[in-house]
């Protein structure tokens, strides 16, 4: 594995920002930068040969700050939505900044995703660390949280979490890279072919806040339990399409074992031939169909993304578990350390 590491940039408060390569011995590569340790490309082979780059990303670096997308990034401490932006742990209420309607997402307007990371090669991967100090956007406990990431000759990206806490706390981490198997800037994703290992979804008020109880997707227009065009069904009278402007829903991955990997989605472009294999130890997956990303900075493209031109695979914990008890924990208390891996696999079909 070629690795290079060159300087990309510099932040607002004069941090110097990285960006890494790493390419396979077939010619296929990724990026990566330190801007809150995100996938910037992605580039893979369709059908042909060819190779293109499948992830949205910016031309600037400094376009990585505060975006609204949170492009290829990892959000947190908390990613998605805490409602109103309060939960109790261990009987103490913590408050959080309300950055998303009357709620919190993504950890606030100063979450990891809008950090520069520590970073360093380490044998054939990158990995990335952020410290978190306590009372940091309202959340309890040091947090030191590290994101690994390897790319491989089957041209797999391996991203592994771990953190650790000196006082109890809450933690959701996933990553938010939107891709378009056709190539970044070539037409929307609204053709693609989705298929979830999901039979649940999580049913949500207008904000996009679960109402803490899962329901089918059998009947539905949730239902991508068979592979079926994104847009077949996005423009359905269906409360959760009406919410979001198409999908920005949380599914439950069948079959979840906590630490096991388990398959949570595959995406496939009749087009490219290009498919993506989603894969998991979290117990959930948010699909976001790229729905708001008109009037996103100047893509790598050379020009700004329109809603629809990227769609985000999101392993992870349930929106606002803190507050539903009967969702799957995302407390990380001292001694413990939390442990989690998504792997984006590319592959063809002829």
């Amino acid at each position: 594995m070629d690795i290079k590491k060159e300087q990309w940039g510099v932040s607002g408060n004069g941090k110097e920002i990285s960006r890494y390569t790493l390419t396979n011995s077939k010619g296929a590569f990724i990026r990566l930068s330190d801007v809150g340790a995100g996938i910037v490309s992605a580039a893979v082979p369709d059908r042909d040969g060819k190779i293109a780059d499948v992830v949205l990303g910016y031309q600037n670096p400094a376009d990585y700050f505060s975006d609204g997308p949170c492009a290829g990034k990892c959000p947190g401490r908390y990613a998605n939505r805490i409602a109103k932006g309060r939960f109790v742990l261990d009987g103490k209420e913590y408050n959080l900044p309300i950055n998303n309607a009357c709620n919190h997402l993504h950890g606030g307007p100063d979450g990891f995703q809008n950090q520069v990371w520590e970073s360093r090669v380490t044998g054939d991967a990158v990995e990335f660390m952020y410290f978190s100090a306590d009372g940091e956007a309202g959340y309890p406990g040091n947090l030191k949280v590290v994101a690994h990431y390897e790319w491989t000759e089957e041209n797999e990206i391996k991203l592994t979490f771990r953190a650790v806490t000196d006082a109890s706390t809450i933690l959701n981490l996933t990553n938010h890279t939107y891709f378009n198997l056709n190539g970044e800037g070539n037409g929307g994703i609204l053709g693609h072919i989705l298929k979830l290992n999901a039979s649940l979804y999580l049913p949500t008020d207008d904000t996009l806040i679960p109402l803490g109880s899962t329901e089918p997707v059998a009947g539905t227009p949730m239902d991508f339990l068979e592979p079926k065009v994104i847009g077949q069904d996005i423009k359905e009278d269906f409360p959760a399409l009406k919410y979001g402007k198409g999908y920005d829903n949380c599914f439950m991955i069948d079959d979840y074992s906590e630490g096991q990997l388990q398959n949570a989605a595959q995406l496939y472009s009749e087009e490219s031939g290009r498919v993506l294999d989603v894969i998991t130890t979290q117990p959930a997956v948010q699909v976001y169909t790229g729905n708001w990303l008109e009037g996103s900075p100047k893509g790598k493209c050379g020009r700004s993304y329109h809603d629809y031109e990227g769609v985000a695979i999101e392993c992870q914990h349930c929106p606002d578990s803190p507050n539903e008890p009967d969702f799957p924990s995302t407390v990380l208390r001292p001694g413990e350390e939390f442990r989690q891996a998504i792997i984006f696999s590319f592959s063809v079909k002829e």
